[in-house]
């Protein structure tokens, strides 16, 4: 794997910029891999990995990037949990290893360097010098993934039978006997509200 200074360049590059989030992200990927003894994630290891990470923040950017996990891959699975934590999985081993940052980190960060006043940038230095210890709790779990969730699964497509848009991944849901999307299945909780104009 390359080193935590050489994927943090490719980290800010991916994400715009460098902050203390993605530095988190970076060496978090780092030590998921490392315990799953997964040495080149975007390289020759590609296919084995599965990451799921619990926030939508500059962590999942870094994450993605370490680990070459994408959701478009159907590699990265995200859960809206709001938690700096990430489960990373080896698919031919079944083997899994959720990290979660933990909240004494930006303590210690203070304790650290007390004589930087910005607190982005003295935990963007403290993070980089902290032992995974300080920085992370770690678990080894078991992630049942069924076979629709894997890279490279290939499922039935079919038609909303209200709005007649694409279904992929069995994503549908059954009323009356009709095959619906997600949207027209239960459209009060749908993100986006059709608008006439």
């Amino acid at each position: 794997m390359e080193s935590l200074e050489d994927l943090l360049v490719l980290a800010e590059t991916a994400h715009g910029h460098l902050c203390a989030g993605q530095i988190l992200g970076v060496r978090m990927a780092m030590l998921g891999c490392q315990r799953l003894g997964i040495d080149e994630p975007r390289g020759r290891d590609r296919k084995r990995l599965v990451t799921f990470v619990e926030i939508d923040r500059c962590a999942t950017d870094a994450i993605g990037v370490v680990t070459g996990c994408r959701l478009g891959k159907r590699a990265l699975k995200f859960r809206d949990w709001g938690k700096m934590a990430a489960t990373f999985i080896d698919l031919p081993t079944d083997r899994a290893v959720r990290i979660a940052a933990r909240e004494s980190s930006k303590e210690l960060a203070r304790a650290l360097h007390p004589e930087i006043e910005n607190k982005n940038q003295q935990q963007m230095l403290a993070y980089r010098e902290l032992s995974d210890a300080d920085l992370f709790t770690e678990e080894w779990v078991r992630v049942t993934l069924p076979p629709k969730e894997f890279p490279g699964y290939k499922g039935e497509r079919l038609a909303c039978a209200k709005c007649g848009e694409g279904i992929n991944y069995d994503r549908f849901v059954e009323r009356g006997g009709q095959r619906l999307c997600q949207a027209c299945a239960n459209p009060e909780e749908r993100y986006y509200q059709p608008r006439s104009e």
